[in-house]
């Protein structure tokens, strides 16, 4: 996999790297972006991935828990199993290479299932990038690692697990900071196994009834906000490292209310109208923003449910000439003889110490979505890409 691939000699000043599954969690985490998910009941899904429909799609979950009705359960395991059998033949027979896989997922409903699925699976999990624990807690996620690592001792496998917060526990404030430290407690013995922590925002919402609207943000709803905050206080810490992915966003049809969140400039600069008003059209202003908003709160990567919205997160992904530069600045003179300095465009104040993670951050997303010429950024990407008209693919966290 690599972001993209076709536009990397025209855009990009500092070209995106490929990756696989066996890279180093440390670049997997962040090459994630917007992971797409997909109902396990879902037509040729062996077809899809096979094929490359959707050719900026380099992360996927098929779904067995929301996305899954009650009365389909059984069928849909017995579909899910027959796909992952079918995509490892493929691999086995050299028709599908390691580097052409997505980082590839299931979500699971509950410990049990996910014992079953990996019983019943073994070796065929090879083609597997890992597993997405929804509701995670610290009792219930403790056995779901100590399964995940009989699975890989026993099958010499390399899986990683993604637990999601969306539990009663880690919303309700009395509760919340309890959960939240017992949670970081079992993820840390299972360090090296955690790709990265999920918030699972819908169902939050769900317990209070609440829905955001397509002309706001995840932010906009204080109880929600909230929790992230504290999610990202304790589980976000420098000293623990561990990357948290952003919220899904659930919209791809216009019924608009408030004003449009996506400024004209940047794209009448370039000719390019056409493409901000099929953005608007497809609602996708309102997740630009939330996006813009996760990153300024230390958040990367994205769950989608529509195959549109997955270039339109990585290009807000790549980073800006001017960020890279800083970035670089501050890595390379982090050798103590100096404690501040201005920045390349003498427009900021780069101070080695405090700025020193975001650079480290920067620079791995740099790695893995690339730098932007001088003279492009986001809009430049998008400008010639297709924004919509892809079948409805998924479900949310």
């Amino acid at each position: 996999m690599q972001h993209f691939a076709t536009e990397a000699e025209t855009i990009f000043y500092k070209k995106p790297q490929p990756f696989t599954k066996l890279d180093t969690p440390d670049i997997l985490s962040y090459a994630l972006g917007a992971t797409l998910y997909m109902p396990a009941s879902m037509p040729n899904i062996v077809g899809l991935i096979q094929s490359q429909k959707y050719k900026e799609l380099t992360s996927l979950v098929i779904d067995l828990e929301d996305a899954v009705g009650d009365t389909e359960l059984l069928d849909c395991e017995a579909k899910l199993m027959g796909d992952i059998s079918e995509l490892y033949e493929l691999y086995n027979q050299k028709q599908l290479l390691l580097q052409d896989l997505p980082l590839l997922f299931i979500r699971v409903r509950h410990v049990e299932q996910f014992n079953y699925l990996t019983t019943s699976l073994g070796k065929k999990q090879e083609i597997l990038t890992g597993y997405v624990f929804p509701k995670f807690t610290a009792a219930q996620g403790a056995r779901y690692f100590e399964l995940l690592e009989q699975t890989i001792l026993e099958h010499h496998l390399t899986l990683y697990g993604m637990p999601i917060l969306e539990s009663r526990e880690v919303l309700y404030k009395e509760s919340r900071m309890e959960a939240l430290l017992s949670i970081k407690e079992v993820l840390h013995q299972h360090r090296e196994r955690v790709l990265n922590v999920r918030i699972g925002a819908t169902d939050f919402c769900g317990i209070y009834g609440i829905r955001r609207r397509m002309d706001s943000t995840i932010y906009d709803i204080s109880v929600i906000r909230d929790c992230i905050a504290d999610i990202v206080n304790v589980i976000g810490r420098e000293e623990d490292g561990f990357v948290i992915s952003g919220p899904v966003w659930e919209y791809f049809s216009n019924q608009r209310v408030l004003k449009p969140a996506l400024r004209v400039t940047p794209f009448s600069e370039k000719g390019a109208l056409d493409t901000r008003k099929a953005l608007l059209d497809d609602c996708l202003d309102g997740l630009m923003k939330e996006v813009l908003m996760d990153k300024q709160n230390g958040i990367i990567g994205k769950t989608v449910i529509h195959p549109s919205h997955v270039r339109v997160v990585h290009a807000l992904y790549a980073i800006s000439y001017e960020e890279y530069l800083d970035a670089l600045s501050i890595v390379e003179n982090s050798d103590g003889r100096k404690g501040v300095m201005k920045s390349h465009y003498a427009n900021k104040m780069n101070e080695i110490k405090p700025h020193m993670r975001w650079a480290q951050r920067i620079l791995k997303q740099a790695h893995v979505y690339g730098v932007y010429h001088e003279s492009l950024d986001f809009a430049s990407l998008l400008l010639n890409s297709e924004i919509g008209g892809s079948v409805y693919a998924a479900t949310n966290e």
